[in-house]
């Protein structure tokens, strides 16, 4: 698959890249992107949640009501959890909810999550750019200018690049990703990937 090269201006420079056909043209994968996806919503859970059993609220442990005849289920102190204020039975505990995926399946999943965008023709290859200075406005004629300024937009840099993500930080419906930070879920997130030639060189040694 063949796609034009533009330069910020939304210029086409005339020159065509080709998209690997092993990573933008594969058959995708769904249950590969379900499990990727879930792993990384997972591993932003901070697992902190916690409610107070029977044994670890303060009251008395006097006997407040007879075991039998009351009419109601029997209960011993204050602290039961058939009353209200009492402890909670087999509550929520401090957890890690992070697991683990084999390499391959994460790859297939990246694989599967670029096929898909090529597939909606919602990825655009600008030449690499960088700003003088951070320029929220230079950003944003940018995506005018690459017509994209309507949709959510990742844009995906060879690596860090802090004037570029400074002039982006305030935009609702965009983000700026380095190659290490692609994941499964952000490239499925995003109404249009804008990656840079040297983007895609990097994407091909990654996943090949």
């Amino acid at each position: 698959m063949e796609v034009n090269v533009y330069n910020i201006k939304g210029e086409d420079t005339g020159r065509k890249i080709t998209l690997n056909e092993s990573i933008f043209g594969i058959e995708p994968n769904d249950h590969a992107i379900y499990l990727d996806v879930k792993q990384f919503m997972a591993n932003r859970r901070q697992g902190t949640h916690k409610s107070k059993e029977r044994s670890e609220i303060s009251g008395s442990t006097r006997k407040i009501g007879r075991q039998k005849g009351g009419g109601g289920a029997r209960r011993g102190d204050m602290k039961s959890p058939v009353l209200v204020g009492g402890g909670r039975v087999f509550g929520p505990k401090p957890r890690d909810y992070s697991f683990k995926l084999n390499k391959k399946l994460k790859a297939l999943a990246r694989k599967s999550a670029l096929s898909y965008k090529a597939q909606e023709n919602a990825i655009v290859i600008v030449e690499d750019f960088n700003f003088e200075v951070p320029k929220t406005k230079e950003f944003i004629a940018m995506t005018k200018n690459l017509k994209v300024s309507d949709k959510k937009l990742l844009v995906v840099l060879p690596e860090a690049n802090k004037n570029v993500y400074l002039s982006a930080r305030n935009l609702k419906g965009a983000n700026v990703q380095t190659i290490s930070g692609l994941n499964t879920y952000r490239v499925l997130d995003a109404g249009v990937l804008v990656l840079t030639e040297n983007s895609l060189k990097a994407i091909d040694n990654i996943l090949m």
